[in-house]
């Protein structure tokens, strides 16, 4: 990897590290579970790796943002997330806020 390249990679990893958020709240307005939104995620272009992920899901639910309940149906109990009415609005403001972003980057030219 060439300097410019690790450079590159830096700023790629800092700007995804932010969507990743959004993405989770978004992904989550469907209950689920860590592992699946992993791959969900990954499906998706958000390469999270789950020592990033798990953390993430607990301070979300920490901030309200997420909820979460255990599911003891199967023979191993999983742990399911759901975007909470604090995270919808949070992701509310987010998006609008990127597509505001966006529109300000592609008017610089």
């Amino acid at each position: 990897m060439t300097l410019d390249d690790e450079i590159v990679s830096g700023h790629l990893q800092e700007l995804r590290r932010g969507t990743v958020v959004v993405a989770c709240l978004a992904t989550l307005r469907t209950p689920g579970y860590g592992y699946a939104l992993l791959e969900t995620l990954g499906r998706a272009g958000f390469g999270v790796d789950a020592n990033t992920l798990y953390p993430l899901l607990r301070r979300l639910e920490k901030q309200g943002l997420l909820t979460s309940e255990w599911n003891t149906d199967e023979s191993r109990p999983r742990k399911f997330y759901r975007t909470s009415a604090a995270g919808e609005a949070v992701l509310t403001t987010l998006r609008a806020d990127w597509h505001a972003l966006d529109a300000a980057i592609s008017d610089l030219g």
